[in-house]
């Protein structure tokens, strides 16, 4: 891949990706290394350019935080309330936080489906490609995901 095509593939999704990885590992830097390393590799590995680019980078986010998870010291500090920075569209200013809280109560499965198609705008196939799961796996985590997600805004609102 030409640096030019890594550097448009960074400024077109690094905000998903980073906000994916962040989903996943909770600690801010932790999120920004992984995403890091990811380009560098693509940077120094010469690699083909893939046919669909966005599920590949996010399974490359996915298995660096993984291997990060796997190898990190296990008595490292976790910022909870920091990998959530943007509210999607429409969304009032308080949401923001009520939202992170709902989505960090998800299961991890259904909360990296959500991340995934909300803010890296993936397409079932894409989602199920990037994880290694059934399209229709995909789908039904996103389903259970939603409707946990309404449920919790909702009881939220009621507070």
């Amino acid at each position: 891949m030409e640096q030019g095509t890594i550097r448009q593939l960074y400024q077109e999704h690094g905000p998903a990706l980073l906000l994916y990885a962040r989903s996943l590992l909770r600690d801010v830097s932790a999120a920004e290394d992984v995403l890091q390393q990811v380009f560098v590799r693509l940077l120094e590995k010469n690699l083909p350019e893939p046919a669909e680019p966005r599920p590949y980078l996010f399974r490359a986010v996915r298995n660096g935080a993984l291997n990060w998870r796997r190898d990190a010291p296990r008595d490292a500090r976790l910022d909870a309330a920091a990998w959530f920075v943007s509210v999607p569209p429409g969304r009032e200013e308080g949401d923001g936080e009520r939202l992170r809280a709902a989505l960090d109560a998800l299961p991890e499965d259904q909360r990296e489906v959500v991340v995934m198609k909300v803010w890296g705008g993936l397409t079932f196939e894409e989602v199920a490609d990037s994880l290694g799961i059934p399209a229709n796996t995909a789908a039904s985590r996103w389903r259970y995901g939603l409707e946990k997600l309404k449920s919790q805004m909702a009881m939220e609102r009621v507070r």
